[in-house]
């Protein structure tokens, strides 16, 4: 049975918990719970687990009631038992939503009779977790689509970064640790799962090379889990990073995340106190955050995607993206196309930069893609896949070919082969005429065909048009501000 075939089976378990009123998000937290138990029988560190609560004694149990009742001490006990901290991190405030004892059976009899290898005996628990936490971020009411960046997406970022052995990369706003499980997969890829490294080359990838800070508790459990169903025992801290806390992660070699939208809660300021400009906006802080974490080797770089208020923002928003510009080599803006996030109408953006040695003058020319005018609506009838980044790919490289890009490219932007690139989708904007738009970067953008196509529209319609397109874009992110803070 395959990954997405065992994924599909263990989701529909959640129509049969529906009338025990257990939601799809609470549902995939319970299964992180069982799951955890039978990973640790699959893979052998059970002696972790106390003796009364192993994955075979729930198997064997055949009172329903009695099952579901060490079920439920087990989770209120185990943190203070086991030696693990993988255990107890899992395991903090857990809390089954199930209210009855038949609805555990069904999980239990459903996960012990599935077969979690496929044909090659390669393991896919991690690929089916993944699957299923791509299934919650789908499910609107969730919520659960903030902490879920689309996969192809975050393969896209990781290639054209292109992670390396002994690289220190992390995640400050983790969400379910996507982004750094992709780079581990990049590398083992290309290492032979790390058997052609030495035991200590081999001990820091999967200890050290990846971390991550996930403020939501729930956000940071499946985050664990992620990372333990791929064989990564990589910290995750459960903090946030806007706090003194943030101040810790500094000196990386690599940066990549999708920080949450919105506003700090009530609108107050970050209360670290190294940023040189306090901006309630929780995107421009963390954009500051992360370009400060970097090294200052001319090497350390970022992929970090942005809605469109962080590139024409004024007062501090203004500040931030100069200093960026300063302190980082600011080479590529790619505008994303609307549709491909679970939550509608955000206009987002990728913004690859590297930082300087120096803290000046870093950035001379921002090139930028629109992969988001005259675009394809992304959904079930046109799913997003990394082949709608082809052309991008092909820009961002310099003329080397998205199939080919994961074994050929080097990570080196190249002025002179991205200037041989003719799409009208590509443009080089230099330091000099961002600063006279004060430092705006709201930039890039080409022709809408919906508001040029006819010749029935003179010049003040079209620009009417335009203008409601533009505050249609301003509403999208108010209602999105505000639905953080409700």
């Amino acid at each position: 049975m395959s990954a997405e075939e065992i994924a599909n089976k263990l989701w529909n378990l959640c129509n049969v918990l529906r009338d025990d009123g257990v939601t799809y998000h609470q549902y995939l937290n319970e299964l992180t719970y069982i799951l955890f138990l039978k990973l640790s029988d699959v893979k052998g560190f059970s002696e972790h687990i106390p003796e009364e609560y192993r994955w075979q004694k729930f198997v064997q149990e055949h009172d329903n009631a009695e099952a579901f009742a060490k079920y439920r001490e087990f989770l209120v006990t185990v943190s203070n038992k086991t030696t693990s901290d993988s255990i107890k991190e899992i395991y903090t405030d857990a809390a089954t939503s199930l209210r009855k004892p038949v609805n555990f059976r069904t999980l239990v009899t459903a996960i012990d009779k599935l077969d979690w290898y496929e044909e090659d005996d390669r393991d896919v628990m991690g690929d089916i977790y993944e699957s299923l936490l791509e299934k919650n971020a789908g499910e609107k009411k969730s919520g659960a689509g903030q902490y879920f960046t689309p996969r192809p997406l975050i393969n896209i970022m990781v290639d054209l970064m292109v992670p390396k052995v002994g690289e220190r990369w992390n995640d400050p706003a983790a969400g379910t640790f996507g982004f750094m499980i992709s780079a581990d997969h990049y590398l083992k890829s290309k290492t032979n799962d790390y058997f052609k490294l030495d035991e200590k080359q081999r001990k820091f990838q999967e200890e050290d090379a990846f971390s991550g800070v996930e403020l939501v508790g729930d956000a940071h459990r499946l985050a664990l889990m992620n990372a333990r169903l791929h064989g990564m025992e990589s910290r995750i801290y459960r903090n946030d990073t806007l706090t003194e806390f943030g101040k810790t992660l500094k000196n990386f070699d690599g940066v990549l995340a999708n920080p949450p939208f919105g506003t700090k809660q009530g609108g107050e300021r970050p209360t670290r106190d190294d940023f040189t400009f306090a901006t309630a906006n929780k995107q421009l802080n963390f954009l500051q955050h992360i370009y400060r974490s970097l090294k200052k080797d001319g090497k350390a770089r970022a992929a970090v995607v942005l809605p469109d208020n962080v590139l024409f923002e004024d007062g501090d928003g203004q500040k931030i993206r100069r200093d960026l510009m300063d302190k980082c080599n600011l080479h590529t803006i790619l505008r994303l196309p609307t549709g491909i996030f679970y939550a509608a109408g955000v206009k987002t953006n990728v913004l690859f930069f590297t930082r300087g040695k120096t803290e000046v003058n870093n950035t001379k020319n921002v090139w930028i893609y629109d992969m988001r005018t005259n675009a394809p609506n992304y959904g079930k009838r046109t799913p997003f896949t990394e082949k709608a980044f082809e052309d991008f790919v092909l820009a961002y490289t310099g003329g080397i070919p998205f199939d080919k890009v994961e074994d050929e490219y080097d990570g080196l932007v190249n002025e002179d082969n991205r200037k041989k690139i003719k799409d009208e989708r590509w443009s080089c904007i230099a330091r000099e005429a961002i600063a006279k738009k004060n430092d705006s970067l709201d930039l890039g953008l080409i022709a809408d065909s919906t508001l040029t196509n006819s010749d029935d529209l003179d010049e003040p319609i079209d620009i009417a048009k335009q203008a409601l397109v533009e505050l249609q874009s301003i509403t999208e992110q108010l209602n999105a501000m505000i639905k953080e803070l409700s």
